[in-house]
């Protein structure tokens, strides 16, 4: 299993950035998939969630109305519109599936929101 991010970078306050998450080495759509970010004062958390055919979603409260998260299984991509960013958002972003009870992780793709 592998799963690499892309996307991240430097946007000001209000601007916008797409993450991708491209994934291999196991059947991408019969798995949901998870959006994470994590800082160095905080515990990760789960940011976004897909299931398998994107039919539904879940958002953490923080990121509800600003992120929207979505698949493509033709390409064994997930990926996760963020707009509106806030400095708060300032994370390292990880994709995230389980697969046989085990969690896999990305290497992360950092985001800084600053002016």
């Amino acid at each position: 299993v592998q799963l690499v991010e892309s996307g991240g970078g430097l946007v000001q306050p209000g601007g916008s950035l797409r993450l991708s998450c491209l994934a291999s080495g196991f059947t991408f759509s019969r798995y949901a998939m998870n959006w994470y970010r994590q800082t160095p004062e905080k515990e990760r958390e789960l940011v976004a969630a897909i299931t398998t055919a994107g039919g539904s979603t879940y958002y953490a409260d923080s990121v509800k109305g600003r992120f929207t998260i979505s698949r493509d299984n033709a390409k064994n991509t997930v990926y996760l519109q963020m707009n509106s960013l806030k400095p708060e958002d300032t994370a390292v972003y990880y994709c995230n599936t389980v697969r046989g009870g085990f969690p896999y992780w990305g290497q992360g793709t950092q985001v800084t929101v600053s002016s």
